[in-house]
């Protein structure tokens, strides 16, 4: 286990450099699928939208997509309060939710809506070589699914090897229990196939921070699916896979965890900037 209090005193720290004074606008309900898809299925026009929250007196920023949990099942996009202000823009996501559409369609509008933000934040002034996709729970399961299993965001014309980092809270990692429920599967039945994280662990990932609450309070076997997770990536090769476990918190962990997801952003700007620094 982490030790909860000193890991939030050394993200203080690197979120002081985020404390800028910016000026912030909203932009909401874009529709991040392009019109001929709207077309073809109401649910999509309704539902697959996102708003961007964003320093516009700034150019070069990073950016931290955020996907909502709720099982596959239900919640809205937001940006969290936690996030604001802090030099960053912030883009919050709706997608597609069961039973209104099979579960595994989520996937795919989360590849999209991560293609959007490639396609799009420069016109905001981001950069978008610092895109960092995170999430709680079901959207840290859409986080992981998009950023290890390739072909989604290869089908939207993005290799998902230039997302800067991968730092989902508490993700499902196994196949998620929804689209099991959908396949007669019952949750505690765990399983592993083309829909679990598990399947695509690979060693030229992004750089991936796992965050979960306490083990003997979290969902299921939230955390156990994440140290299996991060175990198997460590042996498929990949460097840079860390797993933090917050003591003393359920599965909704949010708050302890912002401070570390900024603290991640931070810390891998820094090293993009220090491997653009000439030699001398």
């Amino acid at each position: 286990m982490k030790n909860l209090f000193l890991l939030l005193s050394i993200c203080l720290i690197g979120i002081s450099s985020f404390a800028q004074k910016l000026d912030y606008d909203t932009k909401s309900n874009i529709q991040y699928y392009n019109s001929a898809v709207n077309k073809t299925d109401s649910y999509i026009n309704e539902r697959c939208v996102l708003d961007i929250y964003y320093p516009k007196n700034s150019k070069g920023f990073a950016t931290i997509v955020w996907f909502h949990g709720g099982g596959l099942t239900g919640g809205s996009k937001e940006i969290p309060e936690a996030l604001k202000n802090k030099g960053v823009a912030i883009i919050g996501v709706n997608y597609r939710l069961s039973p209104k559409a099979k579960a595994a369609k989520a996937i795919d509008d989360a590849a999209a809506a991560v293609a959007w933000v490639f396609n799009n934040i420069s016109n905001y002034g981001g950069d978008p070589s610092l895109i960092f996709v995170s999430g709680h729970s079901a959207g840290g399961y859409l986080d992981l699914m998009i950023g290890l299993d390739k072909k989604y965001l290869q089908k939207e014309g993005i290799d998902a090897n230039a997302i800067a980092g991968l730092i989902p809270f508490s993700a499902q990692c196994i196949t998620h229990f929804e689209i099991r429920r959908e396949n007669g599967i019952p949750e505690t039945q765990p399983t592993i196939d083309a829909f679990a994280p598990l399947f695509f662990v690979r060693a030229d990932a992004p750089p991936l921070l796992l965050i979960t609450g306490d083990r003997e309070l979290e969902m299921l076997g939230r955390y156990e699916e994440n140290a299996y997770l991060m175990r198997m990536m460590k042996l498929k090769g990949h460097k840079q896979t860390r797993l933090f476990e917050l003591d003393g918190y359920n599965h909704g962990m949010t708050e302890p965890a912002f401070p570390l997801l900024l603290n991640e952003v931070n810390r891998i700007i820094k090293e993009k900037n220090k491997d653009k620094t000439p030699q001398k």
